[in-house]
């Protein structure tokens, strides 16, 4: 289980730990297994290229917080519940969905699920 620091509300996970989450996504079809590899690299590097200025990504985000910021983003979302969704639910729910739209929900995905069908199903109503 994660541990929290305070005040800085850094989130300290093992490498086995995210190996783990990942993998669980990638049986459950959310990503494959070199896009998990990917991720899993990815992550590590930029925790890497972060350690001498922890406060350095929270700075950017701005005084509200990375959690505030994806909540924002979360609330306005054209798709209620989208994170409970599955990949194929939100597909159906793409229909008649301006471009600002898809492409506010194309961002978010991106963000967060990177869901290859979805982003597929947005690139497909876009073109």
């Amino acid at each position: 289980m994660p541990r929290v620091a305070r005040p800085l509300e850094l989130v300290v996970l093992t490498r086995a730990r995210l190996q783990e989450v990942v993998d669980g996504m990638v049986e459950r079809g959310r990503i494959t297994r070199n896009d998990a590899a990917d991720l899993v690299a990815d992550l590590l590097a930029r925790a890497r290229s972060h350690a001498d200025d922890p406060l350095a990504d929270f700075e950017a985000i701005g005084p509200r917080g990375p959690i505030e910021v994806a909540r924002r983003v979360g609330r306005e979302l054209p798709i209620a519940r989208y994170d409970d969704l599955t990949a194929a639910e939100v597909a159906d729910e793409l229909d008649g969905m301006s471009a600002a739209e898809l492409r506010k929900v194309r961002e978010y995905e991106k963000a967060n699920a990177n869901r290859k069908t979805v982003l597929a199903a947005i690139e497909r109503r876009l073109t």
